[in-house]
């Protein structure tokens, strides 16, 4: 089977997460980033690419534990061809999809690293893949808690809702 032919095969049998991943980039949802899926490049086939940023976002499952080494090599050549990789596990994007891609947007230049989000999920290297649970609970909220009532709160004078 070529590069194309199994490409193509690989789009037709996308996992779970790979299809709830796609639902976001597709269509320029994104960020209106051009996203494609299961994208030839050189003797690779890669999960998502986009082209105007150069950016290959990889998602493994566990079948990744056992090819780490084809893994870091495969993320070596591609970074040597000027692209950058970002690896996320099957679980982070079914447990934590608004993180994964405010990382992605973060890593293309959509989103400002100032505003308020979850930390960085993948840092490069396989090595230091972080815990979803660990990294949100140290986490801004995206949401404000409600401002005190006025007047003492609920049974005090003139400050309630009634």
């Amino acid at each position: 089977m070529n590069k194309l032919d199994f490409a193509r095969h690989l789009r037709a049998s996308q996992t779970d997460a790979e299809n709830r991943l796609w639902l976001h980039l597709r269509a320029r949802r994104l960020g209106n980033l051009k996203f494609r899926r299961q994208q030839p490049i050189g003797a690779y086939v890669v999960d998502f690419f986009c082209p105007d940023r150069r950016l290959i976002v990889e998602l493994d499952g566990g079948q990744h534990q056992d090819q780490a080494d084809y893994d870091e090599t495969r993320d070596a050549w591609l970074k040597s061809e000027g692209y950058a990789v970002l690896r996320y596990w099957n679980n982070e994007i079914m447990e934590n999809l608004e993180g994964v891609l405010e990382d992605i947007g973060r890593a293309a230049g959509v989103f400002a690293e100032t505003s308020p989000s979850p930390q960085p999920l993948s840092p490069q290297g396989r090595g230091a893949r972080l815990s979803l649970r660990g990294e949100l609970a140290n986490t801004t909220p995206l949401q404000a808690p409600p401002l005190p009532l006025e007047g003492g709160g609920a049974g005090g004078e003139g400050g309630g809702l009634r």
